[in-house]
């Protein structure tokens, strides 16, 4: 398992990494982002979204748990499972028709529910840095990307060339 961990300054910031990170997926590929309320994990899938040619809006999917979101060359599957209790309502919630499929996932709050995605992923964890802020700014944010396989493992060469 290995890691690498950037910082970002702003919420364009934390979309550019998107950017960057979007711009290698493939489909198939699996990112678990973890973080608390408002660290930037829906502008990170922003950012994944802005850079695969998506043009809807990207809001964070917690009462459908599910978007789909057309890319151009292909879909963005984005998921919210906070409001889940058991990995029995993973089905329900769509994941394992889109894992594996034609299309990148993104799922926020799936770290509850690692055993059962698999090893097949990327954690992503984004943590707002509240003590390095000063009054009334907005506290800068650490991206710490740890790959699982050998796929997670190529897509942090990529991003650390």
């Amino acid at each position: 398992m290995s890691e690498l961990t950037f910082f970002s300054d702003s919420t364009e910031q934390t979309r550019a990494m998107g950017e960057r990170l979007g711009a290698l997926l493939e489909p198939g590929d699996v990112l678990v982002l973890t973080g608390d309320l408002g660290a930037g994990k829906t502008q990170l899938t922003k950012g994944i979204a802005r850079s695969m040619g998506v043009t809807d809006e990207v809001t964070s999917p917690t009462f459908a748990l599910e978007a789909v979101h057309e890319g151009a060359s292909m879909p963005l599957y984005h998921f919210d499972l906070y409001r889940l209790q058991s990995a029995d309502e993973l089905g329900d919630a769509g994941l394992w028709d889109a894992i594996g499929g034609d299309g990148p996932c993104v799922i926020e709050w799936g770290e509850q529910f690692a055993d059962e995605i698999g090893d097949e992923r990327l954690d992503v964890y984004v943590t707002r840095l509240e003590t390095q802020a000063a009054p009334g700014e907005e506290p800068r944010r650490e991206i710490r990307l740890v790959a699982h396989d050998e796929r997670g493992e190529q897509i942090l060469s990529q991003l650390s060339e």
